[in-house]
């Protein structure tokens, strides 16, 4: 039995989660980390721990991306957060 009409994305919403799951969400992984690495003073701690980490917080970051009923909010949501992170670790080192 095919899934309900109503429930299903256009190809183009689909094709936004996807790169914003796995590109968006990889940026904002990094960034994250790299925050947590310089505002912390267990910097080596954090980055040896992150190979880990990073691993489990962008894989969460791509089921929240098919999660999302729009791929444009994700999209706004997964830079603007990363722009922000990067901005804070420019101005603090």
């Amino acid at each position: 039995m095919p899934a309900k009409r109503e429930y299903l994305t256009t190809p183009g919403q689909r094709a936004l989660k996807i790169t914003a799951g796995i590109i968006g969400g990889y940026a904002l992984s990094a960034a994250l980390h790299l925050l947590l690495a310089v505002i912390t003073p267990f910097r080596e701690q954090i980055l040896l721990s992150s190979t880990f980490s990073f691993f489990l917080c962008w894989v969460g970051l791509i089921i929240l991306a098919f999660l999302s009923r729009n791929g444009w909010k994700i999209w706004g949501i997964y830079l603007l957060s990363s722009i922000i992170f990067s901005g804070i670790i420019y101005f603090v080192r």
